[in-house]
């Protein structure tokens, strides 16, 4: 049998595979299903700033005008997001006492005041680790993509500073200069990046003519973005890589895994089949492992990543040359 497990922000994993941020894992029951499932480690479900900011928003509804005053604001505020807390905390106490695998608690806030607080309260209650799902669209105007960058840095330091749990980090490919970006996030101290986060886009019915959402699905075909960027940026980072998204069975976990993945990130193909898929991933890992004689991960991890290549050039390749170089169509 190979040895799978390894490490990820400086905890024990049994295997590469963790559970990604999702309604799977927004409950005890759905954790322990994870676990069963197989996964290495469950990222919990986030808790979304932007959810607690809604549910005050329906509170306020249906309060008078003549009552709204900045008291009652502020009392709402006040409970909503202590009510939204507790229950997360109390999901991160039971899931620990109910498995054996890590437990990474997930936050997604709007402002950056409030990432500090959150990280302390989860700590408290008693997350193995934390991750930071941040991303700004960038549509203000009037802020300069540097003005932008220095956000993420900001609250980095801060929630570097108010816990001792390790910190990792989930962003996306939108950066302007997103290689050295990686770098510079790597270096802030965080134990790890998670490359690259999916969200959610506005689509078209163009019958009814109205904006609705498109799948919230990944595909097969997503992994490549991720790949690219896991291979080339893997040598070069001060912290561990995580790969996120499209990552649907074994051969795109051992992909991953070459270009120097420490670890990956399921979330789709959990739903589309079951948390047991896990073990069809793992089983598909150990077969081809068995098959090119390698007894365990750090056998092959990042043998294909950009700097052990004979040919680094292809990684930075974008354009198709070959396929829509201008050939004579054939009949």
């Amino acid at each position: 049998m190979a040895d799978l497990s390894t490490t990820f922000m400086g905890l024990k994993l049994k295997n590469p595979i963790i559970a990604g941020s999702s309604a799977l894992s927004s409950s005890v029951a759905g954790v322990k299903k994870l676990e069963e499932g197989g996964a290495g480690a469950v990222v919990l479900k986030s808790i979304f700033e932007e959810e607690i900011i809604h549910e005050m928003d329906d509170l306020m509804k249906d309060v008078p005008e003549t009552s709204r005053y900045i008291e009652r604001f502020d009392y709402h505020d006040l409970v909503v997001r202590r009510d939204q807390l507790e229950k997360y905390t109390t999901l991160i106490k039971e899931a620990k006492e109910s498995v054996s695998i890590p437990i990474i608690a997930s936050i997604n806030c709007s402002f950056s005041y409030e990432w500090t607080d959150y990280a302390k309260r989860l700590e408290t209650a008693g997350a193995d680790a934390l991750e930071l799902n941040m991303f700004f669209l960038p549509t203000e105007q009037n802020r300069s993509s540097e003005e932008m960058e220095q956000v993420y840095f900001k609250i980095i330091e801060k929630v570097l500073a108010s816990v001792s749990i390790p910190v990792s980090l989930k962003i996306s490919h939108y950066f302007t200069n997103l290689g050295p970006m990686i770098q510079k996030l790597s270096a802030t101290g965080i134990s790890g990046l998670v490359l690259f986060n999916r969200f959610y886009s506005p689509d078209f019915d163009i019958e009814k003519l109205k904006v609705v959402q498109t799948s919230v699905i990944s595909s097969a075909a997503e992994m490549v973005t991720s790949l690219r960027w896991v291979a080339m940026m893997s040598q070069k980072v001060a912290c561990e890589l995580a790969a996120s998204t499209g990552i649907h069975d074994g051969e795109a976990v051992i992909k991953q895994l070459l270009a120097g993945a420490q670890t990956v990130q399921v979330v789709s193909a959990l739903y589309q089949h079951s948390p047991n898929h896990i073990r069809t991933l793992l089983e598909e890992l150990e077969t081809w492992m068995s098959r090119h004689s390698y007894e365990k991960l750090e056998n092959f991890r990042g043998k294909l990543s950009q700097d052990k290549s004979t040919d680094p050039a292809i990684y930075e390749r974008v354009q198709f040359m070959k396929y829509f170089g201008g050939q004579k169509e054939t009949t």
